[in-house]
């Protein structure tokens, strides 16, 4: 049944709400689970749909952005950091923007050799190159109504793809596009669907080798963006530095290591990512469980 992107949003976002995570799994510590029934044959057969796939790493990313945007960027901004276009320029001492995160996550996808393709578009976008045509704006048009991912065949670039809402989930978001000096609409409001994330892959199914090979293209491309952020704060000279360690989101001028950030997004994410890897894994009679209801994962707020 599809679950609409806003309800998924407000979910996560109350997780967010003061930056205190309770995440209690009664079933798995929260990684990507090693499987010890699948053979060698089967870790080669290709039994996932791109679809299912390129969904998987679509909420991963749903999480990151709401959480990098809400508990990273808006409440930076309430402590002095800030957040520019520019970020990497020598003279300019701040972060990424939530869409430049984005960007260097699909930087980084590219520089590895798993072929997934990740890019943000609109038909409203400050920069005129991520403006959609053709298909993907017609198909624009109906994710725009009713916020469901629309899945095609490019023929252009024989790549398989998928299309996601990209909702204003905090006002950063709202408050950075309607005031910017290039944008071409001034009225954007929090929740509105702003652009969508579009996914490429070459191949119409993917072994299980593939489909964690591009979950963890995806992770290693969050890492290494946030790490290159980290980088900037660390080279601060007349700005103020957060305390960079495991205490966050525990309150004060903290911000997470890479670890600590990626293993909270992991965390979030486990449960729909063992969905659908274990999906098509055929466990032996005497070892199958059966799955847990969704209320046996809270997570919490405090």
């Amino acid at each position: 049944m599809f679950v609409s992107k806003r309800k998924k949003v407000e979910t996560i976002a109350t997780a967010f709400g003061t930056l205190g995570l309770l995440i209690t799994f009664t079933a798995c510590g929260g990684g990507v689970p090693e499987d010890t029934t699948t053979t060698s044959s089967e870790m080669e057969e290709k039994k996932f749909s791109v679809s299912d796939v390129l969904a998987m790493v679509s909420e991963e990313n749903d999480i990151t952005r709401t959480l990098y945007t809400k508990a990273i960027v808006g409440a930076g901004k309430k402590q002095g950091l800030k957040f520019d276009e520019d970020w990497q320029d020598d003279a300019i001492e701040a972060g990424p923007l939530p869409a430049l995160f984005l960007r260097g996550i699909s930087s980084d996808i590219r520089k590895s050799d798993v072929p997934l393709g990740l890019y943000l578009g609109s038909d409203f976008p400050i920069n005129a190159s991520n403006k959609f045509t053709g298909k993907q704006a017609e198909l624009f048009k109906k994710i725009k109504a009713n916020e469901k991912p629309q899945f095609f065949y490019d023929e252009d670039q024989k790549m398989h793809t998928a299309m996601f809402a990209d909702l204003a989930v905090a006002a950063p978001c709202v408050n950075c596009h309607n005031d910017h000096k290039n944008t071409t609409k001034t009225d954007w409001k929090l929740n509105d669907v702003m652009g969508a994330t579009t996914w490429q892959y070459p191949s119409d199914k993917l072994s299980y080798k593939e489909a964690i090979a591009v979950l963890n293209a995806y992770r290693n491309g969050t890492k290494a963006i946030y790490n290159a952020y980290l980088e900037e704060i660390r080279a601060f000279k007349n700005s103020p530095k957060p305390e960079i360690g495991s205490k966050w989101p525990s309150g004060g001028f903290q911000l997470p290591t890479a670890e600590v950030f990626i293993d909270s997004i992991r965390k979030l994410a486990s449960y729909k990512s063992m969905e659908v890897l274990m999906s098509n894994v055929e466990v032996p009679k005497k070892e199958r469980v059966p799955a847990l209801p969704n209320n046996e994962i809270e997570i919490a707020a405090n």
